[in-house]
């Protein structure tokens, strides 16, 4: 994984545009009325994710039409999924701390 994708996705306004161009691709002008921020503002976060490889643009007409790149995304499951193991490892020492505080051992036998 990239560190220019979490950099890319670290500020709020890009992460609005991402989650907005998860249902579909539009134009600049559409996020922009969209999401209440102005067209250059949209289009300097729209090229830092272009960049960073998040999104496409594909040309039609006069209009740039902007959707998201899939990889990047996969990428980023598959590193949260590399850390499974290590959680789970903590969740199966809780678990068992846990249990010991439910059933101590009771030794009245000295």
């Amino acid at each position: 994984m990239h560190s220019t994708t979490l950099a890319a996705l670290g500020e709020p306004s890009r992460l609005k545009i991402v989650d907005l161009l998860r249902g579909s691709p539009f134009p600049v002008g559409e996020i922009a009325e969209r999401l209440g921020i102005r067209q250059p503002q949209v289009s300097k976060h729209l090229g830092v994710l272009r960049e960073a490889g998040v999104v496409d643009v594909e040309p039609v007409a006069r209009r740039r039409i902007y959707h998201l790149r899939a990889e990047p995304f996969e990428e980023i499951r598959d590193w949260l999924d590399s850390f499974e193991e290590l959680w789970q490892t903590r969740l199966d020492s809780l678990e068992t701390v846990l249990a010991s505080m439910e059933n101590p051992t009771q030794d009245d036998t000295r």
